[in-house]
């Protein structure tokens, strides 16, 4: 009869083996992997980030996803990402509900700033339209639902009905307009169409006469167009663009955020420094967006306005000193024309 060995320690031994080398290469994958997740606004430009850090980082792989602010918010707030992406402040209640599940407090870092554009199709002839106007398309009871009562002669819209498009209710973008625009506690109309992502908003737009719909500045094509914006109907309007976003005269900028639980560190840190670096803010300025530095130029930078005023209030200082009764008039023009930019409330840093 022939004699069987006794295979149960060397098996033993092997499995453990496995599981030794198991247990490492997961840790290392898990080093090598920084989970993103969050804006759709945000998107394209983290998918840049991400191409271009791992060239110079072979061993990093970031991994995007999409899906709105809020749920790249609830992902932080689980502990299931690294990185939060935003197109809006994060709220006092998800602070808190973060705090709580890991005993982290978020860290927010603002990485570039955004104008939120209004879109139409391209051979729309309208040019301007104001917050209040915005507020009546999509608000609920809104009066505006036709072309017409905009005073717009949009011929490839046959039935004159306006199509309003948003995005979807976990989009920070979504959170963002219905404060700026609506006033944060007006609902959105019954009957507007929901997208999942910028992109997909853009492509909608582009393919219907009768739409309008927002987005960022960021996914603009040959085949849309972007409304000039003004506070208030009858104001000269401004367009969306990067000049207009730092000076403050476009009404719907915006900055946007990373978050992270506490302080960052290892890979995640490094990865964070490149963004906020030369390379990673040379491409928020390729995809269409502000780069950080530029917004701290023009903040120290007086603007023409800010100038005008100073050499008013010099004036007035002087004509004072001898004698002068000045009462004025000078300051208080500039302080309202300044005012334009203010009008839509800004209850969140944001989305």
């Amino acid at each position: 009869m022939p004699k069987h060995r006794d295979r149960t320690l060397p098996a033993l031994a092997a499995g453990l083996v496995l599981l030794l080398a198991g247990g490492c290469f997961s840790k290392r994958l898990d080093d090598s992997t920084i989970k993103i997740t969050g804006s759709d606004t945000m998107l394209q430009l983290c998918q840049a980030w991400a191409e271009e850090y791992h060239k110079t980082h072979p061993d990093i792989s970031p991994q995007i996803r999409g899906g709105g602010s809020g749920m790249g918010i609830a992902g932080l707030c689980n502990g299931k990402i690294d990185i939060a992406t935003a197109s809006r402040a994060m709220k006092p209640d998800e602070i808190e509900l973060a705090k709580n599940n890991t005993g982290k407090e978020p860290k927010e870092i603002i990485v570039g700033r955004d104008a939120l554009a209004i879109y139409v199709h391209k051979d729309n002839p309208m040019e301007t339209i104001s917050l209040d106007e915005l507020a009546e398309i999509y608000g609920e009871g809104g009066k505006i639902t036709r072309w017409e009562q905009l005073d717009v002669d949009n011929t490839l819209c046959r039935d004159g009905q306006i199509v309003q498009v948003s995005r979807q209710n976990s989009s920070g973008t979504y959170a963002y307009f219905r404060e700026e625009v609506l006033g944060g506690e007006r609902q959105y109309k019954q009957g507007t169409t929901s997208q999942s992502g910028s992109a997909e908003l853009a492509t909608l737009i582009s393919r219907t006469p009768c739409a309008i719909g927002y987005s960022g500045m960021g996914y603009k094509t040959d085949d849309v167009k972007l409304l000039n914006v003004s506070a208030k109907k009858g104001e000269p309007g401004a367009p969306p663009t990067v000049e207009t976003a730092l000076d403050g005269s476009y009404p719907l900028a915006r900055p946007l955020y990373l978050y992270t639980l506490g302080e960052p560190s290892g890979a995640v840190q490094e990865f964070i420094s490149w963004v906020l670096g030369p390379e990673g803010q040379a491409l928020v300025e390729r995809e269409g967006y502000v780069p950080n530095a530029a917004v701290e130029s023009s903040d120290k930078e007086p603007t023409e306005g800010a100038e005008r005023a100073a050499k008013d209030e010099g004036s007035d200082e002087a004509e004072k000193d001898h004698g002068g009764e000045q009462d004025g008039a000078n300051k208080g023009a500039d302080a309202a024309e300044k005012q334009g930019d203010g009008n839509s409330s800004d209850s969140q840093p944001e989305q």
